[in-house]
């Protein structure tokens, strides 16, 4: 890397046009390495900012353009030949063609973020003869994204590129997996929906028969259900992670990237964001909440049972987990940190379930659709302003915000659930 980098130290732009067409052309150079450190010396004033990305975009897009009529003049024929070598023989060439030639395009995208995947995609693009504008369009497009994504990163980390660079790849991999599985999933939506929708409609019916429920509350308890799965499933992996001690690179990306997107002009409205997610905030939302069952609720005193047992067994479950990841902690932490710090964060988890129950009312019991979809809206805005609050002003670690949110979340879901299906089965005894 140390030679790669004093390169551009001394020819700079034309080290890094050259580095990302060759690159485009499947030869192995770190281009997401060379462009960051680009940044880096933006940061320092030795190159322009600008003129770097139309530079490396320039580069890159004319290196995606030889690939693609490389891949175009020679063609199946030089892959059905010499493909089994490099496992690309006739058969596998014809399937990635068939689907290439369907939705290469949005592969053009996210495919320069993927490294090993955006060496080929100009490749595929002219063998399974994609129109050239149309592959011009999404592939410069896409060169272009990616390029300024690593330039600006390192303009914005200054001298901790080197420390962030594997750490900030590593989650862009992650993010374009998960935009490839969303992908995939709205193409398995699309190809088969009629019969997706035909068992969903079938599931539904069998829980209404079995819970006598209505279509509302059945969605919502269906709804429920996914997303404390997923949050189950989530902090599963969150406790892995505390227990590998591996949360310290997200915590030190986010520690180097608040104080540089927010200068201290926001330190009012961070305060008094921070405020909204106090004990004194908390105490009057679970204030109105309580008016709010009494005035609205059709089960008052299942609802204020419920509320009940959410706050003050929170308040168990949130002390309970602080106790046991502090007893398994992989680290030795100072009695100051143990007071500010803890996993996950005391403040921060009963934010999320209190919020976020009195959302459940306000959607369980609102007549109006507008409320039913303002209020969830403008709560989940809040919870995100609050935790950035508390990560600019250092009160609590990203890691910690994080965690709370999702454990929060897991209680609250489990507890809905429990709601709905009490009231389920009471009416079932009823009738």
């Amino acid at each position: 890397m140390g030679n790669i980098t004093a390169y551009i130290d001394q020819f700079g732009y034309i080290v890094l046009f050259f580095a990302l067409l060759l690159e485009m052309i499947a030869l192995p150079l770190p281009g997401d390495l060379l462009m960051t450190y680009s940044g880096f010396l933006v940061y320092q004033g030795h190159l322009n900012w600008v003129f770097s990305i139309l530079i490396a975009g320039v580069g890159t897009s004319i290196g995606m353009t030889l690939s693609y009529w490389i891949g175009r003049k020679l063609g199946p024929p030089f892959f059905g030949k010499y493909g089994h070598r490099f496992h690309m023989g006739p058969e596998r060439i014809e399937k990635t063609s068939f689907w290439f030639s369907k939705h290469g395009n949005k592969l053009l995208i996210i495919a320069y973020f993927i490294p090993g995947v955006r060496h080929i995609t100009g490749y595929f693009s002219g063998i399974t003869r994609i129109p050239f504008r149309t592959y011009a369009l999404f592939a410069y497009s896409g060169a272009f994204l990616w390029v300024t994504v690593f330039v600006t990163l390192g303009k914005i980390l200054g001298p901790k590129w080197e420390l962030f660079h594997s750490s900030i790849k590593k989650y862009l991999i992650i993010g374009s997996i998960v935009a490839a599985f969303v992908l995939t999933a709205i193409y398995i939506y699309k190809k088969y929906k009629s019969e997706i929708k035909n068992a969903a409609i079938n599931i539904l019916n069998l829980t209404m028969k079995v819970f006598h429920s209505r279509k509302r509350v059945g969605l919502l308890i269906s709804f429920t259900a996914v997303i404390t799965l997923g949050l189950i499933i989530l902090m599963i992996g969150m406790i892995e992670d505390f227990l590998g001690n591996e949360f310290q690179d997200f915590n030190e990306i986010m520690d180097v990237l608040i104080p540089l997107t927010f200068n201290e002009d926001w330190t009012e409205a961070m305060v008094l964001l921070s405020f909204m997610g106090s004990r004194q905030f908390l105490i009057m939302l679970i204030i109105f909440t309580l008016f709010w069952i009494l005035w609205t609720g059709r089960d008052k005193i299942t609802e204020l049972l419920s509320f009940m047992i959410v706050v003050f067994g929170g308040e168990l479950y949130e002390e309970s987990l602080r106790r046991i990841f502090h007893k398994f902690s992989p680290l030795n932490y100072s009695l100051m940190d143990q007071l500010l710090y803890a996993f996950p964060s005391e403040q921060s988890l009963m934010t999320f379930v209190i919020y976020g129950f009195f959302v459940f009312i306000s959607v369980r019991t609102a007549r109006k659709v507008w409320i039913r979809t303002f209020v969830p809206i403008t709560a989940l805005v809040i919870l995100f302003l609050i935790a950035l609050s508390r990560l600019f002003l250092e009160v609590q670690l990203p890691s910690d915000v994080a965690a709370a949110y999702v454990f929060g979340g897991v209680w609250l879901g489990l507890n809905i659930l429990l709601i709905e299906i009490f009231r389920l089965l009471r009416r079932m005894d009823v009738k």
